[in-house]
């Protein structure tokens, strides 16, 4: 499954990930910085992505829009970029199930409770 980072998640990301995720990408890599969150789906859309974000916007899209394009929502609040590597990479299976799913457009993904 190819991410689509979105801009409030470290650019990083795309290497750290890259053996799980590969061709994932970041919207500055895509000359993309500062687009709308419109542009960014629609980009997610054409181009094969499910959107990762901590935005509550992209996943209110989802709901309205409907997929394509996927979209991974991290509940996550303030955490660093190795905690999302983390989170992401434990989860791996199942994203990689829910980019199978025909009928699935968003995962939730939360940070465990300790």
């Amino acid at each position: 499954m190819k991410l689509l980072l979105d801009e409030n998640l470290s650019h990083r990301l795309v290497g750290l990930l890259a053996a799980e995720f590969p061709d994932s990408a970041h919207p500055r890599q895509l000359g993309l910085r500062g687009a709308s969150d419109q542009t960014i789906w629609d980009d997610a859309r054409e181009h094969g992505f499910a959107i990762v974000s901590k935005n509550n916007d992209f996943r209110q899209r989802v709901f309205v829009e409907g997929p394509p394009p996927k979209m991974i929502w991290l509940s996550i609040g303030n955490a660093g970029t190795s905690a999302i590597v983390a989170l992401l990479r434990s989860h791996a299976p199942e994203i990689r199930a829910f980019a199978r799913s025909a009928q699935e457009g968003l995962l939730v993904i939360e940070k465990a409770q300790l």
